[in-house]
């Protein structure tokens, strides 16, 4: 089976991969991600469009899985491509710019990232993201912090 770069399964088919939509609570947002980390990526976008900016859900704005190679890559497949990884508000954030979020806020997304388990892709080292956070832990680590963070 393929992986994304996160190591985790990944394929055309998203049933393969049991990819499920989950509700964002305080949201009409519908977040499609793989049921070992669904929960993760809803909770912690709940608390994002709570503590951070409304989510806002336009057509283009925020996504989760698509089956795709990273951006500019020709063999390496993106954290979407696993259901492992969303962009929200994308617009506004958009791939490669930098300081999009107030100074202010900063500290607290990485603070949010950090207890779901996620990378935000502000701290990229090379090009920035800042739409986008994907799932850094293993499966095991993941069903423990779902558990942990009383998810469903």
């Amino acid at each position: 089976m393929q992986t994304s770069y996160n190591g985790w399964p990944a394929s055309k088919d998203p049933d393969e991969i049991k990819i499920t939509s989950y509700k964002v609570e305080g949201t009409n947002l519908k977040l499609r991600c793989a049921e070992g980390c669904g929960p993760l990526l809803a909770g912690f976008t709940a608390e994002f469009n709570t503590l951070i900016e409304p989510v806002e859900g336009g057509v283009f704005d925020d996504w989760s899985y698509a089956y795709r190679m990273v951006r500019g890559s020709e063999d390496k497949l993106s954290c979407h491509s696993s259901g492992t990884a969303i962009d929200l508000n994308a617009t506004k954030h958009a791939l490669g710019k930098i300081g999009t979020f107030p100074n202010e806020k900063v500290p607290m997304i990485r603070a949010l990232a950090k207890k779901y388990g996620l990378k935000w892709g502000g701290d990229y080292v090379n090009r920035k993201d800042e739409m986008h956070f994907e799932v850094a832990v293993t499966p095991a680590k993941a069903a423990e912090l779902i558990k942990k963070l009383g998810l469903k």
